[in-house]
C-alpha cells in the first residue's frame, strides 16, 4: 500500500498536465467521499457506532472532511493548513496503521483508500493547481492543530474516547511509544510536529533556491 501510495503521487505529478486530470480530482473526491460514508454504514449495520469511537474526531478524518471541501472550492486557505495535517497525519497513520482487520476485510481496504486519498487530495493542489505552502503556512497549521487538539480534548471528557490519542497511546506499536509517558508524550509531540512540518515543507524553498540558481548559471 506505501507503494501504491508513492506510484500514485508520481502518477499524479506526470498527469498535472493532462486534458482530463480534473477526472482525477473527482476520482480523488469518490475515494474521500465513499470511504466515509460506507464507514458509518458499516458501523451501523454492525452495532459498532459510538459517541467514544466512531465519531470523525481523529485527525485523519478530520483531515478528510477538510480535504472533500478543499478540493470542492480551491481554497489556498484550506490548502495550507490541510497539507501539513494531512499529509503529515496520513503518512503517519500509513506507516503505523492502527488497524485490526487483515486483508481482505472491508476495513482494510476502506482505511488504505481514506488515507492515501488524504495524501493525493493535498499533492493535487501541489501538481495541478500549483498551490505552494509558505513558512507562515507551517506555523498557521500548527496554531489550528492545536485549536482542533484542545477542542477534541474536551470531546474526550464528555465521550470516554481517545480522539487524537489525547487520553492514552494508541494500542498498536507507534512513533507515540519513543515520545514518553502519558501526559508528557503529548508535548513531546508538539516537537515532533512541528519539525514533521518542516520537513513536508523544506522541498518547497530547496526547489525555488534550484530554480533560482540554475537561472544565475544560465
Amino acid at each position: 500500500m506505501l507503494i501504491i501510495t508513492i506510484l500514485c503521487t508520481i502518477a499524479l505529478y506526470y498527469l498535472r498536465n493532462n486534458s482530463r486530470v480534473n477526472y482525477i480530482k473527482h476520482v480523488i473526491l469518490l475515494g474521500l467521499i465513499c470511504s466515509e460514508l460506507t464507514l458509518n454504514v458499516w458501523y451501523l449495520l454492525n452495532g459498532a457506532w459510538s459517541m467514544a469511537y466512531t465519531l470523525p474526531l481523529h485527525l485523519c478524518s478530520i483531515s478528510l472532511y477538510l480535504s472533500i471541501f478543499m478540493l470542492i472550492t480551491e481554497k489556498y486557505a484550506l490548502f495550507e493548513i490541510n497539507f501539513f495535517m494531512g499529509v503529515g497525519g496520513a503518512l503517519q497513520a500509513l506507516l503505523t496503521p492502527e488497524l485490526y482487520y487483515n486483508f481482505p476485510h472491508y476495513r482494510y481496504f476502506h482505511f488504505f483508500i481514506a488515507h492515501i486519498s488524504i495524501v493525493l487530495a493535498s499533492f493535487y493542489m501541489v501538481s495541478v493547481k500549483n498551490y505552494k505552502p509558505t513558512l507562515k503556512s507551517v506555523w498557521k497549521s500548527m496554531i489550528y492543530l492545536n485549536l482542533i487538539a484542545l477542542f477534541v480534548f474536551f470531546m474526550n471528557i464528555v465521550t470516554g474516547g481517545n480522539y487524537m490519542f489525547l487520553s492514552r497511546k494508541p494500542s498498536n506499536p507507534s512513533l507515540l511509544d519513543y515520545l514518553g509517558d502519558y501526559p508528557w508524550y503529548l508535548l513531546s509531540l508538539e516537537l515532533v510536529t512541528l519539525i514533521m512540518f518542516l520537513i513536508l515543507y523544506l522541498p518547497f524553498p530547496v526547489r525555488n533556491y534550484m530554480k533560482k540558481r540554475t537561472k544565475k548559471i544560465k
